[in-house]
């Protein structure tokens, strides 16, 4: 992936280009250097905010017999916006026995009412369509920092792929926000995404998401894991956000 990107408003989050969506596009660029290897990693610093438009850059760090490392970059107009790694590595065989995070009790998405995010907010949430499950909100003072919510993108219903799970796996807002009660803003410094094992066998474009904070510090620095699964139970990968909070 060469040449300017032009960071279009409707792909826009909170205060620039979708952190989610980026890293989708780093990954996408970086997959070019691992042809015929899986995704099982990729993490993305975000240094500043992307405005207008970007550039995209990759490059090989270590090609070994079943696992590569791949290293990218986002360059804005103020120079580096986000640096990106990613671990590709080959289908080893079915030797072990897997471990899985059970999914929250959750109606179908059918039974929990849409979330309407005001565009002029987060102008990509047009492209999605949020249904919480539960009593949490964001911003709404409730007692747990956790958000639960079925996502899917609205343009068509094919279950995700690897990027668009990316993408999905920062739909949410910070579950940090949902013990908060005055408007705050939350942004991202650090986010890995993983896809598991059962997102190739994905069939619907449902995807039922928990984010939890861990941990939150006094200087409001913000430990958050996110964990997706699908309609049936399946566990589809987690991410891991580091964040901080912010006053407006």
């Amino acid at each position: 992936m060469s040449g300017w990107l032009q960071a279009e408003d409707h792909l826009r989050g909170f205060g620039g280009f979708h952190g989610g969506l980026a890293l989708a596009l780093l990954a996408s660029a970086m997959w070019a250097h691992a042809p015929g290897l899986e995704l099982q990693s990729v993490t993305g610093r975000f240094d500043r905010p992307l405005g207008a438009g970007f550039s995209i850059d990759s490059r090989l760090v270590r090609a070994g017999r079943t696992l590569s490392v791949v290293g990218a970059g986002a360059q804005g107009e103020k120079g580096t916006a986000i640096e990106a790694s990613a671990v590709f590595a080959r289908r080893g065989d079915n030797a072990w026995q897997p471990v899985t995070p059970a999914p929250p009790t959750a109606p179908g998405p059918e039974a929990c009412e849409v979330f309407a995010i005001p565009a002029e907010f987060v102008p990509i949430a047009t492209s999605m369509e949020i249904r919480p499950v539960g009593a949490a909100r964001p911003y709404a003072g409730g007692p747990v920092p956790e958000l639960i919510a079925w996502v899917r993108l609205v343009e068509d219903d094919e279950a995700p792929d690897v990027l668009r799970f990316i993408l999905l796996m920062d739909a949410l807002a910070p579950s940090y926000a949902a013990v908060l009660s005055t408007l705050a803003v939350v942004p991202t410094v650090e986010l890995t995404v993983r896809p598991g094992e059962g997102l190739a066998g994905a069939v619907s474009p449902w995807v039922l998401l928990r984010a939890t904070t861990l941990a939150a510090s006094p200087d409001g620095w913000v430990d958050e894991q996110i964990d997706a699964w699908g309609p049936d139970g399946t566990h589809l990968g987690s991410a891991h956000q580091l964040r901080v909070v912010r006053a407006v």
